[in-house]
Formats: C-alpha cells, sequence, structure tokens
C-alpha cells in the first residue's frame, strides 16, 4: 500500500518539478513510510511513497519497463499478478511482485489492461511512445485517485491535500454541493466540495496527451445485472459461492509481511477471519467494542472465537473499547478522510485501525458484503413490499410481524423504488436544506451520479437498490472512510467480498437467493453457505444484521461531555462564525439529540442530523479556514 502523486506539465522546470513532487510526497507520507522516489522525466513527474508489503527487496516505484520505457507508480494490490504472469506473454521480469506485471499487462492489452487486474488498485502510467499518461481505478473505487487542472498543468495524487499546495490552485469550497452533503452524508459522483478538485471514478481510465493536455475518461467495468436470471440450485450456488469466496481471501493473504484481520460479531468480518485461519492458525484478530450494551458486539466474537476453537487454537485476539471521549480526535479524522463523510463508523474504525497497526501492517476486513450481496435490512423490507401486494392474508400478517416499518413503507409516496430508495436515508428534506443553508429555494438534487445508466425499467427493485449502493455509496462513503483512516495509520486493508468474481456471482443469481423471504434473511447464499461448508456455526450465520457503528446519540445527547471542539459547534458560536449554517436551528436540532429509542439499526436519527453538521464545521475549519 503506497501513495503517488504527479503532474504533466511542460511549464514546470526540473529543478521546481523536484521541488513540487518531494513536497506531495511529503504530504502523504503516512501512506508509505517506508521509502520514497521520483521520476522526472520531460514534462511528467511522478512521486511515489511506499508501505512495503509485498517484494520487499525489488518493488520499489515507479517501475520503468527496460524494453520501452512505459512506468508505473499504483497504490494497492493486484491480487492475481501470480497466474497473470503467467498467462501474459514470456517476459523477463525485474521485480518479483505485482507491479511490474501490471505494467506489462498494459503493455500487452493496451488501456483496457485493468479488466485484467484482480485487486484494489489506484494508479498511473506514463507511455513515453504514445505520449500518453493514463490514471485508472480499481473496480469499486477502494483505492483513491484525484486530479486537478491549473494554467500551469494537469496535476494528480492518492489524496487530495497534495493538490492544494501545487501551484495554481485555491483551496475553494463548491458550495453547490453542500445539499447533496447534507442529504446523503457525502458527495458522490466525480466532484468534491473542494472546487476544481475530481476524483477518478470507480473503474475507470483517464487518458491524457502530454503533448496537448487534453484528457478523456472512459468506463472499463460496470456492475450490471443480466436480464434472465440464472438457473440454479441453493446446493450448487453455495457451492460455487464458497469456491469464489475461499480463494478471494486465500489470494488476499499473499504477502511479505504478516497479515491479520479485523473481526466483528457479524458474519461478513467472522467468515473472512475463518477462512483466513485455515491458511494462518496464528492469525491476529482485532475487534473493539463499546461501553453501550446494545451497540457492543465483543460478546459475539468471544463466543464466536469459542464455538470455532480447533480453528482459532492458536489466533491471537486483540481488543480495544472505543468510549466518547476519543470524540476528541474528531477534527484528526476529519482532516484524514479530506472529503466530509457523516459515517457513524469514523471514530470505531480509527481506533481498530490504530490498534492493528501497533502490530503489523496488513489486515483483511469484511467491508463489501452489504452491498454486494443484499445484506442490508432494507433490502429485506423492499423484498416483503413488493410480495405484500399478491400475498394471502396470512402471509401479509406474517410479513408485517417479520418487518414492522413494513407498514410505513406501504403507506410512502408514490414515486419510483429508485427515488424512493436514494431518499430512505436523506438526513434533511428539501424544505430544510432551504433553511439549515440560507438558500432561497428548494435546490435540485443531480442523481445522476448516484443511478447506474445500465438500469432500465425491468430491473428487479432489490437489484436496482444494489446497483445504485455499488455505484455511490460503496466507493465514496464505505470504501472512502476505510482507505482513509486505515492509510492514516499506515495500515493496509484488504476486502476479499469486493472480488470482481464474488461480485459477478452475485449479480447472475436469482432475488430470492440474495433475499429469502420464507428464510427472512438478507445475504441469502452468504449464510446458507457459511452453514453448509462449515465456515460459520448456523447460530452465527443465522444472526441478524448488527450495524458497526458508534452510538452517536448516546454521546450526543449528553453535551456537557462532549469535547469543547464538538460543544462550540452544537451550542456555542462557532457556526455562527463560519456563516455557512443556521446557528439557531443549529442549537435546535442539537437540543432534540437522544439516545432513546436509538440503536444501531436506526437509519436517520436526530444525532445523525447533529453529526453531520459537526463533521462540516469541522471541515470547514480545518480546510477552509486552516493551512490550506
Amino acid at each position: 500500500m503506497c501513495g503517488f502523486s504527479g503532474f504533466c506539465a511542460g511549464s514546470i522546470g526540473k529543478e521546481e518539478g523536484a521541488a513540487i513532487l518531494r513536497r506531495m510526497g511529503d504530504i502523504q507520507s503516512h501512506r508509505g513510510p517506508d521509502d520514497s522516489a521520483v521520476l522526472h522525466r520531460g514534462n511528467v513527474g511522478i512521486s511515489f511513497v511506499r508501505l512495503s508489503i509485498l517484494d520487499l527487496a525489488t518493488g520499489m516505484q515507479p517501475i520503468v519497463s527496460k524494453v520501452d520505457d512505459t512506468a508505473i507508480a499504483c497504490n494497492g494490490q493486484i491480487y492475481n499478478y501470480i497466474e497473470l504472469r503467467d498467462e501474459l506473454p514470456s517476459q523477463h521480469y525485474e521485480t518479483t511482485g505485482d507491479m511490474e506485471v501490471a505494467l506489462n499487462a498494459y503493455r500487452h492489452l493496451g488501456e483496457d489492461f485493468p479488466n485484467s487486474l484482480n485487486g484494489m488498485f489506484a494508479g498511473v502510467i506514463h507511455d513515453q511512445e504514445k505520449d500518453a499518461l493514463f490514471l485508472f481505478r480499481d473496480r469499486f473505487g477502494i483505492k483513491p485517485v484525484y486530479y486537478t487542472e491549473t494554467s500551469r498543468g494537469f496535476f494528480f495524487a492518492s489524496e487530495i491535500k497534495p493538490l492544494l499546495g501545487v501551484p495554481g490552485v485555491r483551496c475553494e469550497m463548491d458550495r453547490s454541493l453542500l445539499p447533496s452533503f447534507f442529504t446523503y452524508r457525502y458527495i458522490p459522483g466525480e466532484k468534491t466540495l473542494f472546487k476544481g478538485i475530481f476524483k477518478l471514478p470507480p473503474a475507470s481510465i483517464l487518458k491524457l496527451d502530454t503533448r496537448g493536455g487534453e484528457f478523456q475518461v472512459k468506463q472499463y467495468w460496470e456492475w450490471s445485472f443480466p436480464s434472465s436470471q440464472r438457473n440454479i440450485s441453493l446446493a450448487e450456488a453455495s457451492e460455487e459461492f464458497n469456491r469464489l469466496f475461499a480463494d478471494a481471501v486465500r489470494i488476499r493473504l499473499r504477502s511479505d509481511v504478516e497479515v491479520g484481520s479485523f473481526i466483528s460479531g457479524g458474519i461478513d468480518s467472522s467468515a473472512v477471519a475463518s477462512i483466513a485461519a485455515i491458511h494462518k492458525p496464528a492469525i491476529k484478530l482485532f475487534t473493539i467494542g463499546f461501553g453501550e450494551e446494545k451497540y457492543d458486539e465483543t460478546g459475539d466474537v468471544g463466543e464466536f472465537l469459542k464455538m470455532m476453537s480447533s480453528r482459532f487454537s492458536r489466533a491471537e485476539s486483540v481488543q480495544r473499547n472505543c468510549v466518547s471521549d476519543q470524540l476528541d480526535v474528531l477534527p484528526d479524522l476529519v482532516r484524514s478522510i479530506e472529503e466530509p463523510i457523516s459515517l457513524g463508523t469514523m471514530v470505531p474504525t480509527d481506533q481498530v485501525c490504530s490498534l492493528a497497526a501497533e502490530r503489523l501492517k496488513v489486515v483483511l476486513s469484511g467491508e463489501g458484503a452489504d452491498e454486494i450481496f443484499a445484506g442490508y435490512r432494507k433490502f429485506l423490507v423492499e423484498a416483503a413490499a413488493l410480495e405484500y401486494p399478491s400475498a394471502s392474508v396470512e402471509e401479509k400478517r406474517r410479513l408485517l410481524l417479520m418487518c414492522p416499518e413494513l407498514s410505513l413503507r406501504l403507506g410512502g409516496s408514490d414515486e419510483n423504488h429508485l427515488m424512493r430508495h436514494i431518499a430512505s436515508e436523506r438526513l434533511f428534506n428539501q424544505s430544510e436544506l432551504v433553511s439549515l443553508l440560507g438558500l432561497t429555494n428548494e435546490p435540485e438534487l443531480d442523481v445522476s451520479s448516484i443511478i447506474p445508466g445500465s438500469l432500465t425499467a425491468s430491473t428487479n427493485p432489490i437489484s436496482a437498490m444494489q446497483a445504485i449502493e455499488v455505484k455511490s455509496r460503496l466507493p465514496h462513503y464505505v470504501n472512502l472512510r476505510l482507505d482513509k483512516l486505515s492509510m492514516r495509520h499506515s495500515l493496509e486493508t484488504r476486502t476479499p467480498f469486493l472480488d470482481y468474481r464474488l461480485a459477478e456471482f452475485s449479480a447472475s443469481l436469482p432475488v430470492k437467493l440474495r433475499v429469502n423471504l420464507k428464510a427472512a434473511q438478507e445475504k441469502y447464499i452468504c449464510r446458507e453457505s457459511f452453514k453448509q461448508f462449515g465456515v460459520l456455526p448456523p447460530s452465527v450465520a443465522d444472526r441478524p444484521k448488527k450495524p458497526f457503528t458508534m452510538p452517536i446519540a448516546d454521546w450526543f445527547s449528553r453535551t456537557s461531555t462532549l469535547p469543547d471542539s464538538v460543544r462550540d459547534i452544537l451550542l456555542g458560536s462557532e457556526v455562527d462564525r463560519q456563516g455557512i449554517l443556521d446557528g439557531d436551528l443549529v442549537r435546535k436540532y442539537a437540543r432534540q439529540v437522544t439516545g432513546t429509542g436509538v440503536g444501531p439499526e436506526t437509519m436517520v436519527s436526530a444525532g445523525d442530523r447533529i453529526f453531520s453538521i459537526v463533521v462540516f464545521s469541522l471541515w470547514y475549519r480545518e480546510f477552509m479556514e486552516g493551512s490550506f
């Protein structure tokens, strides 16, 4: 895991270019504290900082081909590099790692080479013979890359902060995106809240003409659902899932340093750890607990490890509690994540990453399973709503008992299922945004960056909901926070459920194998396969989902215990001073926060709303009023 940055700028000379490259690398040195290097040739410069994980002796980047001088620098891991090396034409390799293989894949396969890569990656390739520079990003946006244009040239980096210091960049907020943030909790699409700084979309490649400076972005892959369902039995699907999942974990254990695993009470990280322990019996497991019982999962973790004692007999379980005092780290987290996201997992994710980084450099994680295999409760509710109109009286009664929130869903508006899904977790409605942001009219939110173009009227609503999650929420919200917070501690996190083979397998399945109303289960095929092949005990595999999040409502309802930086946003003059949000309204929202009747399953609470305000206010202070 590493960081890269650079430019294509003819007006920048060798001395100035070297200084810019060093400065960009230094700013994101936490992504690669082990080594650094720069490559400057012609009008192209590339900086690289390295976290040494694979090929410790010869894997330093940028790597330059001795055949044609093409060069690559990449943040991430190509897990299938061993298989890919054997598939490509014979080549003498100077290194034993993955990135020279990725460079060779480009040399032989051309611009479509990312389709051959199984991994998490964001990188740059400079092809001098073609006068071209390429930025490329993995299918699910696990690894980030940003870019901007100025009068001096084209600049890019793994993070935003290195771009804020390059010639011609002004640190400005794009106010037009505030309604999006306070609706979705993040900024979807290619734009960022930093005016003029963009993120390359997942599964995309950007080609820049290094002579004229023009560039174009194209998508090389899209997660889509076939028009007809696959004819496959539960037993066959369980076997195929097990084979793919086990291999996804296996290849993500490829490393020249120790690999550990996150683990919680949920089935995703538990299953990842279970498969990993087969290959690494002495694996280290890291989990976070809470003093608030309804959020704490350490008991479930302990019970699971005891039930699987033969598999985990040599494993080491390391735990830490996440407490409200740790909210004082919020300004640092906002600065590290760079893009404002209002996500309750921020603090516990940072804590578990810090815990793991004290002992090793690489961990596995269960991220992505809920999006790829329909694991959120809202998928079950939607399936029940689709079934309800044609169900018998007895079945309708069962559906209402199974999903108490179904009555509200059935009595809702008549808007189509896509818009209903998008609106289901919005923090503030249109009229509230007008008051909070001081707008003259209700904002029109652009949903084109959220709804995939491949969806049609015939796409099953469950599949359509999943596609929206994977296109937008997964890369710009879930993966963003995991990447930035893990790399803040120089820790690499690997996500087996985001193996593209598993995603394509899931999309091919009948919906009932993802969400099964008879069993009242989301992520049905995963649960059944885990039970059938002994990955999890049945009682663990059948556990209902318990979202991993901090007790926002509980903590923020006790304002006297909050750090001064947070309390002054909620009750003091900080919001008034910044002049972006309505201070009186913020204080009103703060008084409405209560932990009563709120738990980890609550989709939108007063605590969630006020947390978004805290995150934004801290972001504004850190970036718009800070040293940038």
